[in-house]
């Protein structure tokens, strides 16, 4: 009897998966990828891509999903749906797409705002595959020196230079040269590393499988049998740090990637994926981060959708069974609903909750309690400074600094988000540098003569608060000079690295929570959206922060779904997707992975038999 039952059990298994793999067709195929046309230098072509401004003739007829919103998050999620036969309509409040991987030029310096580097890019890895996906393999990327970020630690006298190597081996060698009395830390931090990124996916699952098996395997422990990386996910970076070595500058260097959170009150795991994710290179898109938004759109045109700017979302339609069922825009003094069975929202979950939704649909308890398990992230202030001269005039270099006055993150950040608004300009404890013109090989065709540097740091939204019911550009003599006092000591910051730009600044613009608010929709500024805290990190608030929504046909897509970052948000697309289609088209993903490395395998036998013969 047992055995019959185990049989039928076995066999409905193979029959599911079956139909899962072969019974519905795959969004993702190895056609699809196409050589890389020659970049469109022509902004008003571009524009028509990525500035195509909204009215009603230009939405699509029989819409299947709307999605709010064009960053990275949003953009997959489109791209993705669009290629599974959906019909697909991206709604921009800004007046281009592209969210923090917009570009924007002045004066004749163009800027990224929000696209750094992106790691895990190199040769048949998941996420360069998602990208050749979703661009159909129009997007190319160059990759940035071995030595991609340095580290400073203390100022004058006191200062320590500490440098980050990518490679599978040298990363490792590379640190323990220079911390030859911990190399036994750095060799468990590392294997830390390994095993986040290895295990990471069982994180995922738990947003993909249903909501009760997730917890159930989690609280009954046999989640922890099954792999670590859902206790390090819980486990605060301080601590296990501490575990390792007393040695302060390591710790700083095991952190380094700030993003608003102090190690204290961190993931291990999230830093240490962080770490891992440009272990195998850093990479920046060819022709400038506009390039991932230009290409991505024309997948989603491709298959018959559309994406729109100057088009504000005012409200989701709920109908009275509480399902979603479409949007209203703003257009001038009006409103215009928009209709379709799908929304996804990919402009943050206090976006979504708190503004967009129904009042009554906002105050139910199950959407409350998803809003409870979130905090508002950092608010960010960035110095754009645009300079006369070329990278090898002024010694600016594709590598990125991240300096830091002392090595106790945590009381320095304690210290720092608790000043007044007064004291805080004058007190920054730590900022990045990066120089886009430098990373990107055509940025002197388009912008010759000329280079551009982004200054960054972390801030405390209420700093600001005060002016924000001002219009932007037009907030007064007090803000203006308040902003200048944060621009000009992290400038005069930059100029102890960078010496020789000091005289050559020409251009200098600077963006604070408010304008991250304005342009990027960021609630408190925040472009890490919602904050990565050590408690959404815990794995039951994974299993139960995931693109569903209590609202029928409502999703979430982007950071606010898995983690920060470009590659975070684009996961939090991919997971979107999953969740719309009902599909795990991670396995796609890896099924063309496998081919992928099944056709290298073929043309190194080849190029090695030619060379025999």
């Amino acid at each position: 009897m047992w055995l019959l039952i185990f049989l039928v059990c076995l066999l409905t298994c193979a029959g599911s998966t079956y139909w899962y793999l072969f019974g519905k067709p795959s969004p993702f195929s190895l056609n699809s990828v196409r050589p890389p046309a020659p970049q469109e230098f022509d902004q008003k072509k571009r524009d028509k891509v990525i500035k195509q401004g909204f009215s009603v003739d230009k939405v699509p007829k029989n819409l299947d999903v709307i999605v709010i919103g064009s960053g990275i998050g949003g953009l997959t999620a489109g791209a993705t749906l669009a290629k599974a036969g959906k019909k697909v309509l991206v709604l921009e409040q800004h007046d281009q797409a592209g969210g923090c991987c917009h570009t924007y030029i002045e004066k004749g310096f163009e800027f990224d705002v929000g696209l750094h580097y992106i790691g895990q890019l190199h040769e048949n890895s998941l996420l360069r595959i998602a990208f050749d996906q979703i661009s159909e393999g129009q997007l190319e990327f160059h990759q940035l020196d071995q030595h991609f970020d340095t580290i400073q630690i203390g100022l004058g006298n006191e200062k320590r230079e500490y440098t980050i190597y990518c490679g599978k081996t040298e990363m490792k060698a590379h640190l323990m040269k220079q911390f030859p009395d911990d190399t036994e830390a750095i060799d468990k931090f590392f294997k830390i590393m390994k095993i986040s990124a290895k295990k990471t996916h069982y994180l995922a699952t738990l947003k993909l499988i249903p909501q009760w098996v997730s917890l159930f395997l989690l609280k009954s422990g046999i989640a922890d049998l099954i792999s670590p990386v859902f206790r390090l996910s819980g486990t605060c970076a301080t601590d296990f740090v501490n575990t390792l070595t007393s040695n302060k500058d390591l710790h700083t260097i095991f952190s380094y990637f700030f993003y608003g959170v102090p190690p204290k009150d961190s993931s291990v795991l999230m830093n240490a994926l962080m770490i891992h994710h440009y272990k195998r290179g850093a990479y920046y898109p060819k022709g400038g981060a506009s390039e991932i938004p230009f290409h991505i759109i024309r997948t989603i045109q491709k298959y018959g959708g559309n994406c729109l700017v100057r088009a504000p979302v005012s409200q989701i339609l709920v109908n009275e069974e509480g399902a979603a069922y479409g949007v209203k825009v703003r257009k001038g003094q009006e409103e215009v609903e928009i209709h379709a069975p799908v929304v996804v929202s990919n402009c943050g979950i206090f976006n979504t909750f708190q503004k967009l939704l129904p009042p009554e649909i906002q105050a139910k308890p199950d959407i409350q309690q998803r809003l409870n398990m979130m905090k508002h992230g950092r608010g960010s202030l960035l110095v754009f400074s645009g300079f006369d001269g070329t990278k090898e005039e002024l010694d600016l270099v594709s590598t990125n600094f991240w300096l830091f006055k002392d090595n106790d993150m945590d009381k320095s950040m304690e210290d720092y988000f608790g000043l007044s608004r007064e004291e805080a300009p004058d007190n920054i404890p730590m900022i990045f540098i990066t120089v886009p013109s430098s990373k990107d090989p055509e940025a002197k065709i388009r912008h010759p003569g000329k280079s551009c540097m982004t200054i960054l740091t972390m801030v405390n939204y209420e700093w600001f608060e005060q002016w924000k019911d001002t219009t932007v550009r037009k907030r007064g003599d007090e803000y203006y000079n308040y902003k200048m006092r944060f621009a000009k000591n992290l400038f005069d910051w930059a100029c102890t690295v960078f010496p020789k730009i000091k005289d050559k600044l020409v251009f200098q613009d600077v963006a604070t929570p408010l304008t991250n608010m304005h342009y990027l929709g960021a609630q408190h500024g925040a472009m890490y959206s919602a904050e990565h805290n050590l408690e959404r990190f815990h794995a039951e608030a994974v299993a139960k922060n995931r693109c569903n929504t209590p609202v029928k046909n409502l999703y979430i897509s982007g950071q606010d779904v898995f983690s920060n970052g470009i590659a975070g948000a684009l996961h939090g697309g991919l997971l979107c997707a999953c969740a719309v289609l009902d599909r795990i088209i991670y396995i796609d993903l890896l099924l063309l992975k496998k081919k992928l490395k099944r056709r290298k395998a073929r043309e190194l036998a080849k190029l090695a038999q030619k060379k025999l013969q």
